[in-house]
């Protein structure tokens, strides 16, 4: 087991040069170079001279690369001359609330897809398998700023039971969980459609071995056999499911936050986009490339632990 955390270690920090790599790539392709962006488009040239000199850019890439990297393993991302203020500050306010929508959404449709998931395998073609197969497909099919808009339209127009938009960001999430209904169940039900139908694959697999056969023969209660046998072996593959998912729930917290109002990382993000505040849109990117390459470690580290067989391999 050592070894394999070790060698899944060794692999993320390699990922994690890469991303780096690439944000310092597109730091020095935007439009003008890092002083265009820092000091906006209107700068004159002795003002980007003496930027360039005053941060190194003056010298070859390979060494600007070792700086750069330098500030941000010191905690320095840059400065969003738009906002003010530091991009690290900026990100430290609105990660949490990012952290609320994402964790609560995926805690939430984990829960959710397991047992739908496990019902939908030991009812195979039948009534309910097939009512909730319809479902996950429609959810799986719709983009999330259409399903939000849908339940925009449902839940706060025709029947105005939850607020349209998400919490304030000078407000505290406990006052205003209301709020967070609309931008959670957003992002609950896309996720619960995919990972139901991985958990309903897994469990197929599982009902066909020999061991869950060898415990009915046996004479084992049914309930038994899904929870005690197949349950444990289908959560495998959910487990590895969360972490490559990460990306993709990451990219629709993006569209629910834009969509709701919601302060939160890709709020911020879509803000930048807008004003061209570049040096906040890169500290993003490399924040959230760090997230998916920590998460998806973790993963890997979580199914190592649930899996004795991957500490031999």
């Amino acid at each position: 087991m050592t070894a394999y955390l070790i060698r899944r270690a060794l692999h993320a920090v390699i990922v994690l040069f890469g991303v780096s790599l690439i944000v310092f790539l597109l730091l020095h392709l935007l439009p003008g170079g890092p002083a265009r962006a820092s000091l906006g488009l209107r700068a004159n040239p002795t003002s980007i001279r003496t930027f360039n000199a005053q941060y190194g850019l003056n010298e070859p890439l390979p060494i600007q690369y070792v700086v750069w990297i330098s500030q941000v393993l010191r905690g320095n991302l840059g400065f969003s001359y738009k906002l003010n203020q530091s991009v690290v500050s900026l990100l430290g306010e609105n990660i949490p609330r990012t952290l609320v929508l994402t964790g609560s959404a995926t805690v939430i449709a984990i829960g959710i897809a397991v047992p739908v998931g496990l019902l939908q395998a030991f009812k195979r073609n039948k009534a309910a398998d097939y009512a909730l197969t319809g479902f996950a497909f429609i959810f799986y099919s719709m983009p999330s700023f259409f399903l939000g808009l849908v339940l925009i339209i449902v839940f706060s127009d025709v029947l105005p039971i939850f607020p349209s938009t998400g919490p304030t960001a000078t407000a505290s999430l406990a006052s205003q969980i209301p709020n967070l209904v609309l931008p959670v169940a957003t992002l609950t039900l896309v996720t619960v459609a995919l990972f139901s139908r991985y958990m309903r694959s897994a469990s197929l697999d599982n009902l066909a071995e020999d061991y869950v056969r060898t415990a009915k023969a046996k004479g084992a209660p049914i309930l038994r056999v899904l929870f005690r046998h197949v349950l444990p072996n289908s959560l495998l593959t959910v487990i590895t499911l969360v972490g490559l998912s990460l990306p993709g729930i990451l990219s629709g917290a993006l569209i629910v936050e834009s969509l709701f109002n919601y302060p939160g990382m890709g709020l911020l993000f879509w803000n930048a986009a807008q004003t061209e505040d570049f040096p906040v849109m890169l500290g993003t990117t490399l924040v959230v490339g760090l997230g998916v390459v920590l998460g998806s470690l973790l993963a890997d580290i979580l199914y190592g632990v649930a899996d004795p067989r991957v500490r031999y391999q």
